[in-house]
């Protein structure tokens, strides 16, 4: 080395530029050796670890890049969830401030619609009140027939009629039929089965009654099966009573004795309790009896023998009358 510079050494304190410096030969083959050693040995310590340390850090940022685009896209989804739901929200509200709304609109419809009903039926009552008294004289019910006005009145009492069966039938809301007997609704058709009657007193009406009101006379029967006991005696009795005139009648009477009900109704109207039903139940039967095929059951005769000795003399007198009707009819 020391040849290769003239023999000078040279001093790195001198400020040499190339910045040489001497070392032995031997270290330098020493150190050479070492290196190649190093080159050598190296990559065979550090090609497993070092390989798969990178590996994994390779996959952990692969890991780490896709959790970060996982979680900005839960983090739209979780934005645009909120959207709807703020939306959703929102539209709620807004059906229960309608719902709300709707729902004092209807309370106050129900309530117009009960005044509406109880004031139509105050004035269905009054109406049928002097329809009631007008039907009384023979003259009016022919009229009714001439002008062709009563078939009209028929159909829209029927249809009355079949309301008032339906409350009874669903108890109207959970009235009890005794709560019933004051209303408008039941003075309505108290005067309306009163002009029934009175058209089925007169031989023109209860002759049209028996051959053009059939549906009439069974919404009747049919209301006197739902009746309970013990209410509504005016409207039976006159209905029995519409029902008795009708049954003067060849017609009446021959459709009336084919309902093959008709006797469990009367047995069933025979222990109502009240004794003007009680009687009309009996003067209904004591006219169905004038058909030959009626039979009677032991028990309704027994029911009409106690009758003879109650203290009520028209039911008394009927009772008394319908026996020797019956025992005439088996004498034959």
């Amino acid at each position: 080395m020391s040849a290769l510079f003239g023999g000078k050494v040279l001093d790195l304190n001198q400020g040499s530029k190339d910045g040489f410096v001497r070392v032995r030969k031997r270290d330098l083959e020493k150190l050479t050796t070492e290196v190649m050693q190093l080159r050598e040995f190296l990559p065979l310590i550090l090609s497993g670890d070092l390989s798969s340390l990178l590996h994994k850090a390779r996959r952990a940022d692969t890991k780490k890049e896709r959790l970060l685009q996982g979680q900005e896209q839960l983090r739209q989804e979780c934005l645009h969830l909120q959207s709807r739901l703020d939306a959703a929200q929102a539209e709620c509200q807004k059906e229960r401030e309608e719902k709300l709304l709707l729902r004092e609109q209807l309370w106050r419809s129900g309530t117009e619609l009960q005044r509406q009903a109880e004031f139509c039926s105050g004035l269905g009552s009054a109406a049928c009140n002097l329809l009631w008294s007008c039907s009384g004289g023979e003259a009016a019910v022919a009229l009714w027939l001439t002008d062709g006005k009563l078939q009209a009145f028929l159909d829209v009492a029927a249809q009355t009629l079949e309301s008032f069966l339906k409350s009874l039938d669903e108890h109207d809301g959970g009235k009890t039929q005794a709560e019933d007997q004051n209303s408008h609704k039941h003075q309505f058709v108290l005067a309306l089965v009163g002009t029934i009657t009175n058209v089925a007193a007169v031989p023109c009406g209860r002759d049209f009654l028996s051959s053009s009101g059939h549906a009439l006379l069974d919404t009747l029967l049919k209301l006197l099966e739902l009746m309970d006991s013990g209410v509504f005696p005016k409207l039976k009795v006159l209905m029995l009573m519409a029902l008795y005139n009708v049954s003067i009648s060849v017609k009446g009477l021959k459709y009336m004795t084919d309902n093959k009900g008709l006797m469990a109704l009367i047995w069933t109207l025979l222990d109502d309790g009240q004794l003007d039903v009680c009687l009309h139940s009996l003067r209904l039967l004591q006219s169905l009896l004038l058909e030959e095929d009626v039979q009677l059951d032991p028990g309704l005769l027994a029911r009409i023998t106690q009758f003879t000795q109650s203290g009520h003399p028209g039911l008394r007198a009927a009772a008394q009358q319908t026996l020797e009707d019956l025992g005439a009819q088996q004498g034959q």
